[in-house]
Order: structure tokens, then C-alpha cells, then sequence
């Protein structure tokens, strides 16, 4: 027998008739011996549909209230999921996360789990129950309900599942696990039956929108076995989990890509130690958040420096880079927002020679240019015009053979 947390996002129970499948799903599970933590979402637009109704009132509603409000779309789910599996004969129990006290910090809207009271869920697993608990919410010390921001749900069954100690914690989602590349880009990407939290957080951070990045990494720091797999169809789905030396790692994992990329470069900037944090710093205390960074070789005493933000933040970081490059008697500052960043991971690659070059020949191949390059052990990022991404991410995941086993 083992323990199992199962998270449902708002598309696989977005109406009554699919809160009835999963419920049905659910109890079929339960009769297999395991017990079973359900985690759920609100239903698929209900979010956005409070948050509507708080702007019609205030355009800038106070942190505490909005929390109050969102928190109630996690609790009709809860309630909703519990009738449906009492209705088909099974004993299930629904709590908020004030009830199970998934106690948080005091940050409301984006807030942090701290520690997670299992008592009232072990005694409701004894008494033969299903437990439903909402996700995306907790409570600060002082009782105010808070919410844990963007794929709160996500994080609150990997936190349950760290804290009940269980055997797995299984994402039902809309795909049906993680892909060697987007399938919408390359129709023959695979999907991967492994992959390590390392790898995972690459991609989940070059805009595979499988899983949250604060997910992963939770599941990472407390070793939890996590699954992707689909609300709609059967199969397998994706094991995310640490990784295993005795197994044979393909060396890429897969190909992931960043639509959302700008780039800035300031040219002919003085070539002194403590440039970089002159022309950074201000574009940090605007919570501008830099990705990829490269400094030419210095040459008569300039240097050139570029970066990388996200599309959203540019028009506002070259105001503020023009304002720098004036201040540093800068030559001249560019920028260009039509630019993509794909990328090469997996864990393979740390004891394989050769994956730099074979990603540099094969874009050359297809007259690819590459303004940027970045590296880490297990990932190999460029930069290219973003009229190339769909070319580049095919002939990428040709070239390591990723459709094939």
C-alpha cells in the first residue's frame, strides 16, 4: 500500500461532468489499496473571474482581501470533489488550507509554505477517506488566509507530499508528461517516461509551462518523486526524480526555447573593473530580472557590453540603459526584441565531449547565426533571430536523434 498525492489543475475539473470523472478515477485508485491526498484548483477561468470582480470595485485591492477572495475557487472545488465521491459510495473529507494548517509567511499573493501540520490527514487516511485539500492557500500565524501566487496548487501537493512523506506526488495536467521539444514545433518529439529535477528546471525555465519552477524545486529539495501525466488520456506520463548513477542517461534530454527574449547591448563603454554593476545595477533596482550577459575583450580602452531580459521588460530597460550609457559617456546603446533563445539539456552531457559542436554545425548547417552563447554542466543556450526558432529547434532535435529511443 502506499500513500499517493494527486494534484488536479482547473482544465480536468473544470465542469461538473469532468469533477464526476475524476472522482470516479479517484475511487478506482482507492480500491487498489493506496491511500490517496487529492489537491485541487479552482475550475478552469474562476481565478481570473474574481480577480475581475475585485478590480470593478478597486483598482488596487488590498493583498489580505484579494487572498480572502481568491482562496473561495480552490474552496468550492474541494466541496464540490467530496459530494461527487460520496455520491458514487466512497468516504472523502474536504479541507482548506487554514484547516489542515499549511501555515505560510505573511506575504499575501505570492506567499512561502513553512510548515505543514499532517495530524487531521493521517487520521482522516486511518478512517478509510479520500482527502480533498485546496491548493494555492495557507494561513500566516496570525490566521489570515493567504495564497501562494502562480502554480500555488502545484506547490502546495508537492509540499503535502514532502510533509506526508509519500510515495509519489502525481500532477494530472493537460499533456500527457514532459516532451523531448514542443510537439506543436517538432511533431516527432517524444515523450520522456524519466527526467531528472535538474533537467526539469531548465526547461521549466525556458518556458516549458509543464510544471511551476517553485514546484520542482521543492520536489528537488525534499526528494520527491514526481509524475506528469494526463486527466484525459492513459499512460505512464513523466517521473521526475533525483538522478540515478547506475542508470544509462540518454546524453540530450531535450530541446527547450524562450520566445520571450530582448537584447541590449551598449557599445564603446570604458574597460574598468566595476562596469558591469554601473550599467546592471539600475536595471536591477527595477526589478528587471538579466539573463544571459557577455563583455567583449577590451579594445583601446572600451568594451562592449550586452544582455538579455525578458520582452516585457524591454522598452523599460533601454530607457534605463540610455540614461547609463549617457552618465558613462558610452558610444552608443542597441537593442533588439525579435530574438529567441533555444537550448540543449540534459545530464548526459557532463561526460560527453562534443555537444557544442555538434549544436554550432548543425545551426551553421541551416546559416543559423548565433549572437550568444551560454553554458552550465547540463545546458548549452544560444541566442538566434527569432524568424529561425522553428528551424533551429527541428534541425537541433534531428541532429541528437531525440525521436528515437
Amino acid at each position: 500500500m502506499a500513500l499517493i498525492v494527486q494534484k488536479y489543475g482547473g482544465t480536468s475539473i473544470g465542469t461538473v461532468e469532468r469533477i464526476q470523472q475524476v472522482a470516479t478515477k479517484i475511487i478506482k485508485h482507492q480500491q487498489t489499496g493506496d491511500d490517496l491526498v487529492i489537491v485541487v484548483s479552482a475550475m478552469s477561468g474562476e481565478t481570473n473571474r474574481l480577480i475581475g470582480l475585485a478590480n470593478e470595485l478597486n483598482d488596487h485591492p488590498r493583498g489580505r482581501e484579494l487572498d480572502v477572495l481568491l482562496s473561495t475557487g480552490e474552496q468550492v472545488t474541494i466541496a464540490l470533489l467530496c459530494m461527487a465521491i460520496q455520491q458514487q459510495g466512497a468516504k472523502a473529507n474536504s479541507y482548506t488550507g487554514s484547516q489542515v494548517r499549511i501555515l505560510t509567511d505573511n506575504t499575501h499573493n505570492k506567499a512561502r509554505i513553512m510548515e505543514i501540520d499532517d495530524n487531521k490527514i493521517h487520521s482522516a487516511l486511518a478512517d478509510g477517506h479520500i482527502v480533498v485539500v485546496a491548493g494555492f492557500q495557507g494561513c500566516d500565524e496570525h490566521g489570515n488566509i493567504t495564497t501562494l501566487g502562480r502554480g500555488g496548487s502545484d506547490t502546495t501537493a508537492v509540499a503535502l507530499a514532502a510533509a506526508l512523506k509519500a510515495d509519489e506526488c502525481q500532477i494530472y495536467t493537460d499533456v500527457d508528461g514532459v516532451y523531448t521539444t514542443d510537439p506543436r514545433v517538432v511533431p516527432e518529439a517524444r515523450r520522456l517516461d524519466q527526467i531528472t529535477y535538474e533537467e526539469m528546471l531548465e526547461m521549466a525555465s525556458l518556458g516549458a509551462k509543464v510544471l511551476q519552477i517553485r514546484s520542482v524545486e521543492f520536489a528537488r529539495n525534499y526528494n520527491v518523486p514526481l509524475r506528469v501525466l494526463s486527466s484525459f488520456k492513459k499512460g505512464g506520463g513523466t517521473l521526475i526524480t533525483a538522478e540515478d548513477p547506475k542508470m544509462e542517461k540518454a546524453v540530450i534530454s531535450g530541446i527547450a526555447f524562450n520566445r520571450d527574449e530582448a537584447k541590449l547591448t551598449v557599445l564603446g563603454v570604458p574597460d574598468h573593473p566595476g562596469i558591469a554593476t554601473k550599467i546592471l545595477g539600475p536595471i536591477a533596482k527595477e526589478n528587471i530580472e538579466v539573463d544571459m550577459i557577455i563583455q567583449n575583450t577590451g579594445h583601446q580602452g572600451t568594451t562592449d557590453f550586452t544582455f538579455t531580459v525578458h520582452r516585457n521588460d524591454y522598452q523599460a530597460a533601454l530607457k534605463i540603459l540610455q540614461s547609463t550609457a549617457d552618465t558613462l559617456n558610452a558610444r552608443e546603446v542597441t537593442g533588439d526584441d525579435k530574438i529567441t533563445k533555444v537550448s540543449v539539456i540534459g545530464v548526459g552531457m557532463r561526460s560527453h565531449a562534443g555537444i557544442a559542436n555538434t549544436m554550432f554545425e548543425t545551426l551553421a548547417n541551416e546559416n543559423i547565426n548565433i549572437s550568444m552563447i551560454s553554458t552550465s554542466e547540463i545546458k548549452i543556450s544560444v541566442v538566434v533571430d527569432e524568424k529561425y526558432l522553428e528551424l533551429a529547434v527541428r534541425s537541433l532535435h534531428g541532429a541528437f536523434n531525440l525521436e528515437h529511443e
